[in-house]
This record gives C-alpha cells, sequence and structure tokens, in this order.
C-alpha cells in the first residue's frame, strides 16, 4: 500500500526532471555556449564535457588517397549512361551472349571513365594546394603555457581560443571582439574578400569589456558566452556574455570579426574565436559552382531515350528474325555451321531469341553515344576559355573581365528571350553626383555644377603623370605596415572608377581614389550655388556673432535656420568614415573632450554601423538614402542590454546638465588647424557605405561644411567662421527597405537640445510631417514649402535625378526620456527583438519638420543605349525591375532607350486589388480590341510581330506599347488571381518597366515570365537586393560593379559593364548554341550511322548477332578515330562572324527559335544516317559480291568508307575552316590506317576462326578498294550535300544570309548594312502604326479613365486621365527574313548553275573562286529586297 501510495510522488518528478531535460536539450539545439580554453586544469572535466566544436581548418576537397577511387566511380555511375555502358560491358563476359572479347570490349567506358576521373582528380589537387595555403597561414594565439600571444598556423586555431590581430591582416576565423588599441573600442575591416567592397564598416569591443580599466588580459576572462548556432546570415549575431558577477551583455554583430575580412586603420585586436573552420559565416556562404542543366541538354536527353527506343526496336527485330532462323530449320535439318551446346542439345528458337536480343544489345551499344557527354564537357570548357580570353569583354578602367562560374549552361546564352534587368548600378554608373537642391522652399538649380558634369574632362596625361607621385609612396607604406602574415595582398584594383575618359583618367583616377570608394573628382570636385553659398556664409556670420554676444539661436531668420540644418543634417545624418589623405586606411582621431561631465548616455547607448552584407535588401529604392541597397529590414541601432532603472537615473543628470555646453560647442581655430594639418597635406577623405552618401558629404564639404571627424559617440563638423563643431550621437537609426529612411540622434552642441535629423525618400518623409494648421501664418508658410518642395522633386525626378528629402526633430526632454525608455525595452528582449526595434524608430519618427530636398544624378553607362536597341533588334524583351520612384525610373527608361517618345505608355497606379483588376481587364480589352482590328494590315504589310516559340499565335507583341507598373500595382498584380491577366498584358507590350519593386517582387515577375511563357530568362544586377531574381533566373548574370560582388557571387555569369551583354550574348551566346546543337545532331547521326551498317549485314548472317567489322575498329571507330574533328568543330566553328552578328543583331533570333536544333532534325538526321548506311553497306557488297574475299576483307572497306563518310558529313556542315580543321580531318584519316595497318600486320590470330592478318596491306594493292572508297561517300553524301546548296540558294536562312554578307568586301557590305538600316527606318512608318497609336490612345482614356488613380507620367503629352501615353510610330522588332534583311532570296536564272552550288557551300567557298558584285544597280537591289547580285566566278 505504501509503494502504491508513494509510486504517485515518484512519477511526476521523474517527468519534471525529464521534461527539464528536454528543454535543456532543445534549448542547447538552437544555441552555441564558449568558454576560454585558457581554463584551470580542475576545470579540464567540465571541459571535456562540451560537444566537440569544427577545427579551423579549411577542406574543400572532396577526396581522399584511399577514398578517390570508390567515390569517383559512385559520383559517375550517378549517370546512368555509364552505368549503361558498364552493364553492356560486364554483360559482354557471359559466354552465351558475349559479342566481342570481354576485356577489349572494356575499353571504350574505362577510357571514358578515366578521362572524368583524371578531370575530377585535377581539380581536387587544385583545391587541396588552395587549402593548404590558407591553412598554413599563421596567426598570434595565446598560450596559457607561455602567457603570450605565439604563431600558430590558421588549421591550429580552436573555438575558445584568444587570437590578436594587427592592421591589414586577415582574420582567420569568427571572433568576438574583446579588446581594441583603439581608445573608443572601435575597429574598422574591410569586407573586399567576402563581399568585394572596399570601404571600412564599424566593429565595437563588447560593453562591459570596452569599460576595463587595465590591458584586457585572456587569463582573467572568465565570462560564458552563450550565441546562436553557426548560421548564413552575415547581416545578424546575437548571442549573451554572462559574466563572473552573473550580469549579461548582449552581442550583436558589431561586437563579431568575420572570417575572411581584413582589419584597417587599427594597429591591435584581440578576440575570443566563437566559430571555426566550416562554421565560420563565410564558408556557410560558400556554395562553391552553381550546376544547371540547360535547354539544350534537356533536348538531348529526350533524343537518347529515342536513341534507347531505336536500339531495342532493332535488338528485337534481331531476336525475331534469329528465332525464325533457327525454327525453319527443325531438329534434322540443323546446318553445319550450328554448334550445340555442350550437352549436345541445340537452343530452342525463343531462347535462341533471348540470348540474341543481349548479342546484339552489345553489338548495336554504339547507337548510345557513350562519348557525347564527354565531349560535350570538353567543348563547354574550350568555349568559356575561349569566352574569358576575348579582350572584348575586359574592362580596362576597373582591371576586370567575364568571369564564367557555371560551366553547364553556356549553349543558354543563345536562346534567351526575356532580360530582366536592375536599373542603378547594372544600366547607370552608380556614381551618384550632386546636381540640384531645394532649401526651404527655395530651388539651387547649381548650373555651373551641371556644366562642369556636361564638359568633364580629365587633365591632359603630363599633368596625370606628374600629379600623383607625391602621394603613391606614403599609400604604400601605409598598405605594407605590419605584414605579419605571409600572404601576398593584391592591390586595390580601380573597381569604383568606372565612368567614361581616357586611359589616363582611369589611371589618375585609380591612384588618387585609392582604397577609397566613391571618390572619382566627377564626384568629389562639387561647384555650388552662388546664391546658396552666400547664405551659408551670411547664416555662418550672423551665428558667429551670436556666439560672441552668447545669444540663442531663435534670433536666426528661419530660412537661415533651415539651411544650417539642412548641411548639419548633409554632414553627419550618414555612416562615413573619415580617413587621413596620406593614409587613406587610418582614420582621423580628434575627440574633442567638450562634452558633459557626466558619461552616460554614450556608456549605454553605441552608435550602430549598418552593414551591408544583406541578401534580403531593396537595393534600387530610389530617392532612398545612401545605405539603400544593402541594409536588412531592421537594420535599428543597438543598445547593449542593460539595466533600464540604472540608465534612467543617470539620463536624469544628463537632462539636468544645463546649457553651459553653449559656449564649449566650438573649437578653436588653432583646434582647427591641427586638424586639418595633423593627419598630413591634403584634403580628408570619406569611406561611404554608398555613392548616396558620399554624395551628400562632399555636396556640404562644397559649402565649407565638412565632415572632419567620427567616432562611436561624437561626430564633427567643421564650418565656415565657427570652427568644428562636436555633436554627440546618441542613437543612429540605420536604413532599411521598410521604412525607406535614416535617422540619426544628437546633442545639439550650440543649443544642447536633442535633435533627430532624418533622411529618407520623399514618398515617407512627405508623410511623416508635423500637421500644418492654415489658420495660423507659421502653418501656412509650412504648407507653402512643403507644396514647393514636392513641385521641385517631381521636376528632379522628370529629369531623370534621384531624390531624397531631409527633415529635423526637436525633441524636448520628456518626449527623448519616454522614448529612450521604450527603446532600452526594446533592446533587452530576447524575442522579437527586430520588430520592436522597428517599432521603436517608428515612434520617433513622425512630426518632422522639412527642411529641403536633394536631386542626385546617377549617370548612365557607356553604352547601354545601343546596347539595349541591339538586344531589342535581336528578338529579346527587355523588362526593367528597379526600386527607383515611377518619374525617375521612367526618365532613365527614355534615356537608355528603354522607352521611345513615340510609343503609348500604359500607366498601371492602383490603390487596390480590386482597382488592379478593373485596370488590368480595361486594357486587355482595349489592347486586344485594337489589334485584332489591325491584323489585317499588317497582314498586308508582309510582317510578323513577336516569335512563335514564345507567344501563342493570338498573343504577339505590340511594339508601340509599354508597361509602367509601380510597386504597390505590382504587388497587386503578382496575386494568383490577377497574374494571368498582368503577364497577358505585359506580353503584349514592348517594354515593362517595374517601379518601387522589392527584392521579392522582383523575383516573383522572373518566375512567372519563367515558369508561365516557358520562356528562357536572364536576370542582370550588381547589388544584394538582385541576389534573388538573379538564382530565379535560367541564366543569371552579375555586374562587378559599386555594390560589392553579393550579386556576382550568386550568378551564372559576371560582366564587368552592361554594354558586354550584348557581345556576351549575340556572338558567343549565338555561338555557343550553334556549335553544340550541330555536335549533338552529328553524334546521333555518326552512331547510327555505323550501327545501322552492323544492322544490314544481320539480314545476311541469319540474325546471329556476328559482325562484319573488325572488333578493334569496331570498339575505337568512335573513340579514336571519328571523335577529334568533331570536338575542334564544336570548339571553333563559326557559322556567321562576329562582325556581322553585332552588325546584324536579328541574327540571334536562330537561337530564340531553336532553329538549329528542332525535333524534326533529329528525324531528319537518323533518315539521312539510315540512307548513307545502306549506300555504304551496299556498294561494297555489290562490289565484293560472288566473290572470293574473306569477311575482313570486305568489312574493312565498309569501315574505311563510312569513316569517309562521316568526316565528310562533318566537312559539309562546318561553316568555317581553319588549319585545326583540315589537320584534325587528315590526321583521323591516317590515325585510322596507321592502326590499320600496324594492327593487321602484328596480329595473326587475334580472332579466330577469322584472321585480320594482311588485310589492310592486301586492300591496299587493290584498286577496286579505292574505287569504292570513293563513289561510296560521293553517292552518300549526295542528297545532303544537293539540299544544303539548293536550299541556300533558293530558300537561304537569315544565317546563310549573314554568311554571304559577310564575305563581300568590305565597303559593298557597309553600304549595304547601311540601305538596310535605312529601309528598316522607313519600315517603321507604316499605316499600322499611324492608325493604331490614336485610336488606342483615345479608347483606353474613354474605357479606364474612371478607374486609373495614377499620376500621369510628366513627359506625356496627353491628359492625366489617359493610360496610353504618346503618338508614336511601330517599330516592328521582330521580323521575318524577308523584312530583316530586305532582299529576294530568289536567284538570278541567268546565274543558277551546279558550279554555283557547289561554291555556295563552306567547304568549297574558298577554292578557286574571287567574288565580284557586277554592278551598282545590282547593290540597290540586294538592298531593297529584289533580287541577289549576279557573282560571277573567276579561276585562279
Amino acid at each position: 500500500h505504501q509503494r502504491e501510495a508513494g509510486t504517485p510522488q515518484v512519477l511526476p518528478e521523474g517527468k519534471e526532471r525529464q521534461r527539464k531535460r528536454r528543454r535543456r536539450k532543445k534549448k542547447e539545439s538552437k544555441t552555441r555556449v564558449v568558454r576560454s580554453n585558457l581554463l584551470l586544469p580542475e576545470a579540464e572535466v567540465e571541459k571535456s564535457r562540451r560537444t566537440v566544436l569544427a577545427s579551423n581548418r579549411l577542406k574543400t576537397t572532396k577526396y581522399t588517397a584511399l577514398s578517390f577511387l570508390p567515390k569517383n566511380l559512385f559520383e559517375q555511375f550517378h549517370r546512368l549512361a555509364n552505368v549503361y555502358f558498364v552493364f553492356i560491358a560486364l554483360l559482354n563476359f557471359v559466354p552465351a551472349v558475349n559479342a566481342f572479347q570481354p576485356e577489349l570490349a572494356l575499353a571504350p567506358v574505362l577510357f571514358i571513365l578515366a578521362v572524368t576521373a583524371i578531370k575530377d582528380l585535377w581539380e581536387d589537387y587544385s583545391r587541396y594546394r588552395s587549402d593548404k595555403e590558407i591553412n598554413h597561414m599563421e596567426c598570434l594565439v595565446y598560450s596559457r603555457n607561455e602567457k603570450k600571444y605565439i604563431s600558430r598556423y590558421w588549421k591550429e586555431v580552436k573555438v575558445g581560443d584568444f587570437v590578436q590581430l594587427r592592421c591589414n591582416e586577415i582574420i582567420p576565423a569568427d571572433i568576438l571582439l574583446l579588446s581594441s588599441s583603439d581608445p573608443d573600442g572601435l575597429c574598422h575591416i574591410e569586407t573586399a574578400n567576402l563581399d568585394g567592397e572596399t570601404n571600412l564598416k564599424q566593429r565595437q569591443v563588447v560593453r562591459r569589456f570596452l569599460e576595463l580599466d587595465s590591458e584586457f588580459d585572456p587569463l582573467k576572462f572568465t565570462s560564458v558566452i552563450e550565441c546562436e548556432k553557426p548560421n548564413n546570415d552575415l547581416s545578424r549575431f546575437r548571442g549573451y556574455i554572462v559574466h563572473k558577477s552573473g550580469k549579461k551583455d548582449g552581442l550583436f554583430k558589431e561586437n563579431l570579426l568575420l572570417r575572411g575580412c581584413t582589419i584597417r586603420n587599427t594597429e591591435e585586436v584581440a578576440g575570443i574565436v566563437i566559430y571555426a573552420g566550416h562554421e565560420t559565416k563565410a564558408l556557410l556562404n560558400n556554395n562553391g559552382p552553381r550546376y544547371k542543366r540547360s535547354k539544350l541538354e534537356r533536348q538531348m536527353n529526350a533524343d537518347v531515350l529515342w536513341c534507347v527506343l531505336i536500339l531495342l526496336i532493332m535488338c528485337l527485330f534481331s531476336a525475331i528474325g534469329h528465332g525464325l532462323w533457327v525454327w525453319q530449320y527443325g531438329e534434322k535439318k540443323k546446318p553445319i555451321f550450328d554448334v550445340p551446346g555442350p550437352d549436345g542439345k541445340y537452343l530452342s528458337p525463343v531462347l535462341a531469341s533471348v540470348y540474341l536480343f543481349l548479342t546484339v544489345i552489345i553489338v548495336f551499344q554504339v547507337m548510345i553515344p557513350i562519348s557525347l557527354y564527354v565531349s560535350i564537357e570538353i567543348v563547354k570548357i574550350c568555349q568559356v576559355y575561349f569566352i574569358h580570353q576575348d579582350k572584348d569583354l575586359y574592362d580596362e578602367e576597373t582591371d576586370s573581365q567575364l568571369q564564367c562560374r557555371a560551366l553547364n549552361i553556356t549553349e543558354d546564352l543563345g536562346q534567351v528571350q526575356f532580360i530582366f534587368s536592375d536599373k542603378t548600378g547594372t544600366l547607370t554608373e552608380n556614381k551618384m553626383v550632386f546636381r540640384r537642391c531645394t532649401v526651404s522652399g527655395i530651388e539651387y538649380s547649381h548650373d555651373d555644377n551641371a556644366k562642369r558634369l556636361a564638359m568633364y574632362q580629365e587633365p591632359d596625361s603630363e599633368e596625370d603623370e606628374a600629379a600623383p607621385k607625391g602621394g603613391t609612396l606614403s599609400q604604400r607604406d601605409s598598405i605594407c605596415s605590419h605584414q605579419s602574415i605571409k600572404v601576398i595582398h593584391r592591390s586595390q584594383s580601380t573597381k569604383t572608377h568606372r565612368r567614361t575618359g581616357s586611359r589616363a583618367e582611369a589611371k589618375r583616377a585609380s591612384i588618387l581614389s585609392k582604397h577609397t570608394a566613391f571618390s572619382s573628382p566627377m564626384e568629389k570636385d562639387i561647384t555650388p550655388d552662388p546664391s546658396l553659398l552666400e547664405k551659408v556664409n551670411e547664416c555662418a556670420k550672423h551665428l558667429e556673432v551670436m556666439r560672441s554676444h552668447e545669444q540663442p539661436l531663435s534670433h536666426l531668420s528661419p530660412e537661415l535656420c533651415d539651411i544650417f540644418d539642412f548641411f548639419i543634417a548633409l554632414t553627419i545624418c550618414n555612416t562615413v568614415v573619415v580617413t587621413a589623405p596620406n593614409q587613406p586606411r587610418h582614420k582621423v582621431r580628434d575627440r574633442f573632450e567638450l562634452k558633459s561631465p557626466v558619461k552616460t548616455i554614450e556608456d549605454f547607448i553605441r552608435r550602430f554601423t549598418p552593414s551591408r552584407l544583406t541578401s534580403g535588401s531593396n537595393s534600387s529604392s530610389s530617392s532612398s538614402l545612401a545605405t539603400s541597397k544593402s541594409m536588412h529590414r531592421f537594420g535599428l541601432s543597438v543598445l547593449s542590454s542593460t539595466s533600464t532603472d540604472s540608465t534612467l537615473l543617470k539620463l536624469e543628470e544628463k537632462l539636468a546638465y544645463s546649457a553651459q555646453m553653449n559656449n564649449n560647442g566650438y573649437s578653436s581655430q588653432q583646434d582647427r588647424t591641427a586638424v586639418r594639418s595633423g593627419p598630413g597635406e591634403g584634403e580628408l577623405r570619406y569611406e561611404a557605405e554608398s555613392p548616396d552618401e558620399a554624395a551628400l558629404v562632399y555636396a556640404a564639404r562644397a559649402y565649407n561644411c565638412s565632415l572632419v571627424g567620427r567616432l562611436s559617440d561624437q561626430v564633427s563638423v567643421e564650418l565656415p567662421h565657427l570652427g568644428t563643431l562636436s555633436f554627440e550621437v546618441l542613437h543612429t537609426l540605420g536604413f532599411d527597405s521598410v521604412r525607406k529612411r535614416m535617422s540619426v540622434v544628437v546633442r545639439h552642441p550650440l543649443t544642447d537640445e536633442i535633435n533627430v535629423y532624418t533622411k529618407g525618400a520623399d514618398s515617407v518623409i512627405m508623410d511623416l510631417l508635423l500637421p500644418c494648421s492654415s489658420d495660423d501664418p507659421w502653418g501656412k508658410h509650412q504648407k507653402k514649402i512643403q507644396s514647393k518642395t514636392q513641385n521641385y522633386l517631381n521636376l528632379y525626378a522628370v529629369d531623370g535625378l534621384r531624390t531624397l528629402c531631409i527633415a529635423k526633430r526637436v525633441l524636448s526632454k520628456e518626449e527623448y526620456a519616454c522614448w529612450l525608455k521604450s527603446h532600452l525595452e526594446a533592446e533587452s528582449s530576447i524575442e522579437n527583438r527586430e520588430e520592436q526595434l522597428f517599432q521603436s524608430a517608428l515612434r520617433i519618427e513622425k512630426n518632422l519638420h522639412l527642411l529641403g530636398a536633394t536631386g542626385i544624378e546617377d549617370r548612365l553607362q557607356d553604352g547601354v543605349p545601343e546596347t539595349i536597341a541591339n538586344l531589342r533588334k535581336a528578338g529579346l524583351q527587355i523588362w526593367v525591375l528597379t526600386g527607383d520612384k515611377q518619374e525617375t525610373a521612367v526618365n532613365i527608361a527614355y534615356a537608355c532607350k528603354l522607352l521611345d517618345h513615340d510609343e503609348e505608355i500604359i500607366t498601371l497606379n492602383a490603390e487596390s486589388p480590386e482597382t488592379c483588376a478593373v485596370l488590368l481587364e480595361q486594357c486587355l480589352q482595349c489592347v486586344e480590341s485594337k489589334f485584332s482590328n489591325n491584323s489585317t494590315d499588317e497582314a498586308t504589310g508582309n510582317m510578323t510581330v513577336g516569335f512563335t516559340p514564345l507567344y501563342p499565335p493570338s498573343s504577339p507583341v505590340l511594339s508601340s506599347l509599354g508597361l509602367v507598373i509601380d510597386g504597390r500595382t505590382l504587388a497587386y498584380a503578382l496575386e494568383p488571381t490577377l497574374e494571368d491577366k498582368f503577364l497577358a498584358l505585359a506580353k503584349r507590350c514592348r517594354s515593362v518597366l517595374c517601379c518601387r519593386s522589392t527584392p521579392l517582387q522582383k523575383s516573383m515577375v522572373v518566375k512567372l515570365v519563367r515558369d508561365k511563357l516557358k520562356a528562357m530568362t536572364l536576370a542582370i544586377g550588381d547589388g544584394a537586393n538582385d541576389v534573388s531574381m538573379i538564382q530565379v533566373a535560367d541564366v543569371g548574370v552579375g555586374i562587378s560593379g559599386q555594390e560589392g560582388m553579393q550579386a556576382v557571387m550568386a550568378s551564372d555569369f559576371a560582366i564587368p559593364r552592361f554594354r558586354h551583354l550584348e557581345k556576351l550574348l549575340l556572338v558567343h551566346g549565338h555561338w555557343c548554341y550553334s556549335r553544340l546543337a550541330n555536335m549533338v545532331l552529328y553524334f546521333f547521326y555518326k552512331n547510327a550511322m555505323f550501327v545501322a551498317l552492323l544492322f544490314w549485314y544481320q539480314f545476311y548472317c541469319g540474325f546471329s548477332g556476328s559482325s562484319m567489322v573488325d572488333q578493334w575498329y569496331l570498339i575505337f571507330f568512335n573513340l579514336l578515330f571519328s571523335s577529334l574533328p568533331q570536338l575542334i568543330t564544336g570548339v571553333l566553328d563559326k557559322d556567321v562572324p562576329a562582325d556581322m552578328l553585332i552588325a546584324v543583331p536579328q541574327l540571334y533570333k536562330s537561337g530564340q527559335n531553336m532553329e538549329e536544333y528542332q525535333p524534326h532534325m533529329f528525324w531528319m538526321n537518323m533518315i539521312d544516317a539510315m540512307y548513307q548506311s545502306v549506300v555504304c553497306f551496299f556498294i561494297p557488297y555489290f562490289t565484293y559480291y560472288d566473290s572470293e574475299v574473306d569477311i575482313f576483307s570486305w568489312g574493312t572497306p565498309i569501315t574505311t568508307i563510312a569513316l569517309f563518310t562521316i568526316i565528310l558529313h562533318l566537312a559539309i556542315e562546318t561553316k568555317t575552316w581553319t588549319f585545326l580543321h583540315w589537320s584534325s580531318c587528315i590526321f583521323s584519316i591516317l590515325l585510322f590506317f596507321f592502326v590499320a595497318l600496324v594492327y593487321n600486320a602484328s596480329c595473326p590470330v587475334c580472332h579466330p576462326p577469322s584472321n585480320p592478318y594482311w588485310t589492310m596491306e592486301r586492300l591496299m594493292g587493290d584498286p577496286m578498294f579505292y574505287f569504292t572508297c570513293i563513289i561510296s561517300p560521293v553517292v552518300a553524301l549526295l542528297p545532303r550535300f544537293l539540299y544544303r546548296t539548293l536550299q541556300g540558294t533558293l530558300f537561304p536562312t537569315q544565317l546563310q544570309l549573314g554568311r554571304q554578307l559577310s564575305k563581300l568586301p568590305p565597303e559593298i557590305r557597309t553600304q549595304l548594312l547601311t540601305k538596310l538600316n535605312v529601309k528598316e527606318a522607313m519600315r517603321q512608318t507604316q499605316p499600322f502604326a499611324d492608325s493604331f497609336s490614336p485610336s488606342l490612345g483615345s479608347n483606353a482614356s474613354d474605357c479606364c479613365k474612371a478607374y486609373n488613380q495614377s499620376t500621369p507620367l510628366p513627359t506625356s503629352p496627353q491628359t492625366s486621365e489617359s493610360l496610353f501615353q504618346g503618338h508614336g510610330t511601330s517599330e516592328m522588332e521582330s521580323l521575318p527574313v524577308g523584312a530583316t534583311f530586305p532582299w529576294s532570296s530568289a536567284v538570278d536564272q541567268a546565274d543558277f548553275s551546279l558550279l554555283k552550288w557547289i561554291t555556295s557551300t563552306p567547304l568549297f567557298s574558298r577554292i578557286g573562286t574571287v567574288l565580284h558584285v557586277s554592278s551598282t544597280l545590282h547593290l540597290e537591289q540586294l538592298a531593297f529586297g529584289q533580287s541577289w547580285p549576279c557573282i560571277r566566278l573567276f579561276n585562279f
């Protein structure tokens, strides 16, 4: 009874313990606990219980010496083709079904496996060497025994070790920063190795260690660190450090030094290793090269399955034939050559058929191209090599070239149908230049600055070379200082300098902006507006007088107050780091000890430096602040979690401090002089995180309002007549893509007030302004200023400028104390910390006072309009997806020729999903009705719109329409219920421009087009906000620009400039597709033709699976004798020269329409292979019919004829002949004869009972052998040759016409292309366009104006109600052959001869002929669509 009574008491305790254990395990699974490795011996027991953490050894290799063979074979057998051929080879070891010598049958598959294994081994060995180099780099690790830092290899560093780093050293692991030689506990790092950015980022020592009175001693470190598990989120680090006293301090990403970054400007830092090796964030983000399956490869795999089906049919037919052949003899009429089994019995017909089926699978195995996949890999690697060698894809200014990060989709570059592009940094330079501003409702046009930009030229080369000599050595010294790591640091390239100009300009700029992003003379040398400069000086004089008389700032006029605050905001509302001019990586240190004696706020509030290592941000948000491309959604200020009560007590002391700081807020003139001359002669440099920030700081400096120093809690500004002011930084609320603004909370040195300075997108700042009453004069004045500012903002947007609003708010002591309390609570919370910080920022960023606005110009990259125009002619549809405001994006679109002024623009701006649905429906009805009315006109104009594989016949592209849609409407349009309507409208438009779009919306648009239209998509961008779009597209292209390397690391291809996309697609993409498509078809033909020879022989050997071809020839025919020419052709063949592909972009459409590899082409090749095999089999058969030759004396000529036919077939299909082409063909033939002669002479009993001995030697003495080897290939190839010549003469394709045009003399070709362009320009004024435009515009206006809630585009000549804006002509981009090349393909009958057929083929086009164009009249006919010129032929 007691036992029963006690049971209920024990079980709950046990369950409770289990629950606690489960909770503890769950917590441990989410967090990591890190302790010092310098624990005392008695703590070793506890230390040993810890889980094993990753070492810092880098290992990217896949194999070891023992695992290489099994692991590599296992990986290769994932390819079904290899499994198939190994199965066939093993099947040949079965005596009942074997067809060849088993060992010989293994040779091809072993060769293929060996080649692949050697390639994998070489790649792995390269990775091993790289790993070894990195693992053996040295760093300083604290030793408990020696009680000092000693040198160790990186691979020996462990979690919990203390590491000391010096300036310019690379960080070996993810380290928590515990000590810094910087008195403010700061450490600056450069993340170029991580994301390509050369600008500096600040990191902060953990709070409580910042307060240490003595030097940091690792032996005294007893705290325990609890942080999140290793993850790849570069923008976040969460954790706590628990001290021995029990107090906790929060840990944030500002406390973490990431592996791969470089220490800058700080002499010495120390920290504890948190993550090591493959658990570091850098390595967790390194996913290696991307693997995709190309469109051509998917089609090829389908045809491989057809080959398998053909093989099975042939084997089944042979098996049935053999069964019938065995059955007809019966039991008593067995032929003498039918050998019984070991038991003396004969096989039954059914069993004989089964065995024969397996035997002929071995014999016909070549039907499946074993070497196809390996050949394709070789060809693609060679293609990528030649693309890399293209000098046109190298950018000298940035010293960068094309990178191919995905080797297996090169042919997809030739089939792209849609291009999705970012705007800022992709189409534009991402060099932000200050252009105009408005302050207090007054606009300052900066006309002189505009003239400077328009006439921007660099000095002559003599001045270039003389100017930089003074500062180069000091820079070099700073780079080479503290080189304790044995590694070569690459000099910083001029990646940030990408504007037009001479090489001298680029050279000079590279020296001037060494290590400094966004600092070219064009960006820095701003010419101030005279009137505004006069007002700034007047304001400074008034302030100086007021300071001397100790008057309050309220005596200053409102306009001058706004001007003063405007430039203060431009100077301090950013994250710019100031560096010395002679040592650009060393920070200017100038702390003004003129603050309040109570150091409370700055002890608790740490400045938050926004990081740009985020992948999910809104990068191109126009009119957003400088860090608009980089910040995390909740990138707000970070505070250490501390006791709120103690903070507020000290806060009261701070707020009670009197305004005695008014006098202390200034520095003397002597101090200012020391600041300017201390670091060295020359101007200070600004390390900005984005070009927007740099542009505004340089603009403020042009008005003598200079940023001269920045510390964690203080920013120093130098003003005219006033000296240097020191602003105490209380908080920095970083930019995020939701708030679209950034704010700083500072204590003003003149008034001791707490001010909030905010800059951000006008679309959000205008909604946050303090409501003004129209009753009082001040309210009316403010409303007038806001109205004027809004008008100026609209004008800036029309000019294509990026707009930014500047505002401020003055907080009372009570307001700040209340906000600080809630902000600290948000900081100390564990759950939803980011969301609470986000809400905290919203609470302080309201009731703002508008100061003014700025307009920043982002200049177009060189060649962008021309590139877009040519890509358009190539049939590519270009969609621009940008975060900029609508007006700015539209004007940039006009500037880069994405939109034409003569085309109508559909603008979709909706406030609700219902309105969006109505807008889409009405627009679709208008467009479809208008197109149906004009379809007859198009037919009479002999023009086609769009291209068939992309669009169904019912949805062609209307080239006079453009679509502009804003982010809110796009969000509605991408909903499942509306996405089909949106896509139906968008695909009918010539251009699509999505404004204010988020990164997620960008990827959704690409995915929608890719999945719904089954189109080949390409996405191109340069920033972190483009990563998701790049990864979703079939082909992702990154631009290695000023936004870092996030886009490049996520891409398949990386190019230096947007203009390089033209040649990458139109030339290299076209070539890669054409080469691979023809090579794949040739592979199928070659194998089918050779197998068919063996199949025809089965009719003469009782379907016994015998072969008239010697097994050595059979095994090595595809592997050795016929493989080299096709590889050479696959790598080097050029169907059309590069200059012609650029001059006539319409030739690119052949890849979009898959003209080189249509499904019917596979079957045409199969039929041709069957015909050629019949000829190559039966001509020797009837030649040697009823003779006494043995089987190999008859089979060897067939093999020889097959080789000649296959090589000549390739010659017919080859478009470009080089020395390598001729050499490979001759080499293959000579190799065959050499092997045959050696083999037949040295192998008298190789294949009993038959004997190949001396076969080739006898045949080469027989004239009949030569006769059959000549006549058979000619008869076999005559149909293909005649087809190619007739088709190329009577019905030429675009590519054939382009190829003929390229053979004309340069002068004549230029004239023809000029007249072709004139004719296309004339064709643009078709009646279809004239009738389409006005009526469509009016109809759209009538049917849609009730639903359109958009503001009209400023460039529109139509009314605000109209959706369709602009009058225009229609430029037809997708034309048939006759329209693209407006000459007729009909041949002059007087020149219609067999000689012309022969010379029209590439193989014979250069043999004994000279092209001569007969008369100028024929040129006119050629250019204007009549007949081909008479081309006379003269023998040399």
